[in-house]
C-alpha cells in the first residue's frame, strides 16, 4: 500500500503538472473519496466543493457507475473506432435523446478541449468560411485552436497558435462592458456590439460563435433574458453555426440536461465532457445538428481519435445517465440552487462588505468579492503572488475547516457535486460564511 510520502515524492520527482511552476507546488497526496468527500493521507476530511475541476456531478465513487466500468472491463476494454460497438451506440442515442430535437449525431472525444476543437473544424468544413468569434471571458480548452479561442490569460503564453479567432465582449451585468442598467439593456446591447462585431469582421468570412451556455470558470456568468436567442437569430440571419460549449455547464451542473433547455434554445454543435460521465473516464464529444451531421453524409470528416467512443468510457456515460434518470440527480440540482444555495448566498452577502455579487443556478455559483463600495475585485485580474494574498487567505481559511473551495481570480465558485445532500451544503456554506471574514478584513468600506 502507498504511503503519503512515497505518494509526495514519486510526484515530485516524476508528474509535470498542468498549468505550473514545477518548483513552486506541492499538490495534497489524496487517498481516497466517496460522494461529496475526499480524503488525504493523514485522515483529514475534505467537503469538495469544488467537484474537482467542476466535473464529479454525480459525486465520488457511485457504486453503480463503477460496476458498469467493471462489467464493461470484463466484457470488453477496448474496440477501435470504426466497429460498431454497444455502449457507444448507446450512449449515443441516449445523449441525442435528451439534446435539443435537431440535434441526433454524436462524436465522440476524449475531453472537452478535443470537443470544442472538432466542432470548430465542423462549422468551417459546414460553412467554408473559416473565422470563429468566442468571447473575452471564456475557457475552451488548451488544444491550438481551442485555446487560441480561448479569452482568458490561459490563451496568452500560447500565441500565436491557431489563426481566425476573433474575441468579442459577452454580457456581465455586475461588471457590464456596456454601461447597462439593467439585464434587459445588457441583453440587448450586448447583442448590437455582437452584430456590430460581425458586420466589421465580415459575415461572409465566419464559420462559428462559440460560447459558454452560462460562462464557468471566467465568472459564473448566466446569459440574460434574450441574449442566447439573440445569438441564434443572428446566427440564422448570417449563416454562422452557433457552438454552445456545455462542457461544464451540462449534465445537471445548471439543472437541466443541457443549460440551453432553460432558454428553449437550439444551437448546431453542442459540446460536451466533464459531468457526463463525472470525469470517471476521459469522455467529451459533439452533438450535431442533422444539418450538419448531412454535409458529411457523402464527403468524408477529416479527423478522428483512437480512442473516440472508448467502449470502458461510453458505458460509464450509459450508466451515468441512467443514474441521473432513476435517482433524479437533475430535479435536485435545480431544487438546491432554488431552495438551498440561491437563498443562503443572499444571506450571506448581506452579512459581508466583501460580497458584491453572487449569482448562478443549479449547482453553479459564484461568490465576487470586493474591497470596497466602488465594486474594486479584492484582487487584481489574473492576479499572482502578493496580489493574490486575500483570496489565498480566504482558501486557507475554508481548507482549515475542511471545505476544499474552487477559487478564480476575485471570486469563488459552489460548484459541490449535483448529488451532494442538503445537510453537506449548508454545511459548506457556514463554513464560506465563517471564511469570507478574512476577505471582510481587506476591505476598505
Amino acid at each position: 500500500m502507498s504511503t503519503e510520502s512515497q505518494v509526495r515524492a514519486d510526484d515530485r520527482a516524476h508528474v509535470f503538472h498542468s498549468w505550473s511552476a514545477q518548483g513552486l507546488i506541492d499538490p495534497l497526496p489524496i487517498e481516497k473519496a466517496l460522494g461529496s468527500h475526499f480524503w488525504d493521507y493523514s485522515g483529514r476530511k475534505y467537503l469538495d466543493f469544488s467537484s474537482q475541476l467542476v466535473n464529479i456531478n454525480i459525486g465520488h465513487q457511485h457504486p453503480r457507475l463503477v460496476a458498469a466500468i467493471q462489467e464493461q472491463a470484463a466484457k470488453l476494454c477496448t474496440i477501435q473506432p470504426a466497429f460498431a460497438n454497444d455502449k457507444r451506440g448507446e450512449a449515443a442515442r441516449m445523449i441525442a435523446e435528451v439534446a435539443p430535437a435537431n440535434l441526433n449525431k454524436v462524436f465522440f472525444t476524449n475531453g472537452g478541449a478535443e470537443a470544442n476543437e472538432n466542432a470548430i473544424r465542423m462549422a468551417r468544413l459546414h460553412t467554408g468560411r473559416h473565422k470563429v468569434l468566442s468571447t473575452y471571458r471564456s475557457y475552451h480548452g488548451s488544444t491550438a485552436t481551442a485555446i487560441t479561442a480561448t479569452g482568458d490569460p490561459r490563451r496568452w503564453p500560447n500565441e500565436p497558435v491557431a489563426i481566425g479567432v476573433v474575441h468579442f465582449w459577452g454580457p456581465y451585468p455586475y461588471r457590464s462592458p456596456f454601461y447597462s442598467e439593467n439585464e434587459q439593456q445588457e441583453s440587448e446591447r450586448a447583442l448590437q456590439h455582437l452584430r456590430d462585431t460581425i458586420v466589421f469582421e465580415g459575415a461572409g468570412t465566419i464559420a462559428a460563435i462559440l460560447i459558454e451556455t452560462v460562462v464557468g470558470t471566467n465568472g459564473i456568468l448566466v446569459p440574460p433574458p434574450g441574449y442566447l436567442a439573440g445569438v441564434r437569430a443572428l446566427c440564422d440571419e448570417f449563416g454562422i453555426v452557433f457552438i454552445a460549449d456545455e462542457v461544464m455547464a451540462g449534465f445537471g451542473r445548471c439543472g437541466e440536461w443541457f443549460a440551453v433547455d432553460k432558454w428553449g434554445v437550439s444551437p448546431d454543435l453542442i459540446t460536451f465532457a466533464k459531468g457526463v460521465n463525472s470525469g470517471y473516464l476521459p469522455l467529451g464529444g459533439v452533438v450535431i445538428s442533422d444539418e450538419i451531421a448531412e454535409t458529411f453524409r457523402e464527403r468524408p470528416f477529416p479527423g478522428g481519435l483512437t480512442y473516440s467512443g472508448h467502449p470502458l468510457a461510453v458505458a460509464s456515460a450509459v450508466a451515468s445517465m441512467q443514474i441521473f434518470k432513476e435517482e433524479g440527480i437533475i430535479e435536485h440540482a435545480r431544487m438546491l440552487g432554488d431552495d438551498v444555495i440561491g437563498p443562503e448566498l443572499a444571506k450571506i452577502a448581506a452579512k459581508h462588505p466583501s460580497v458584491g455579487d453572487v449569482r448562478g443556478l443549479g449547482v453553479f455559483w459564484a461568490v465576487e468579492l470586493v474591497k470596497d463600495n466602488e465594486k474594486s475585485p479584492l484582487v487584481p485580474y489574473n492576479a499572482a503572488g502578493k496580489d493574490a494574498a486575500p483570496m489565498n487567505a480566504v482558501a486557507a481559511a475554508c481548507k482549515e475547516k475542511g471545505l476544499w473551495p474552487f477559487v478564480h481570480f476575485n471570486r469563488i465558485h459552489v460548484v459541490p457535486p449535483c448529488t451532494i445532500s442538503v445537510d453537506d451544503l449548508k454545511q459548506g456554506l457556514a463554513i464560506l460564511d465563517e471564511a469570507l471574514t478574512v476577505a471582510d478584513s481587506y476591505t476598505t468600506g
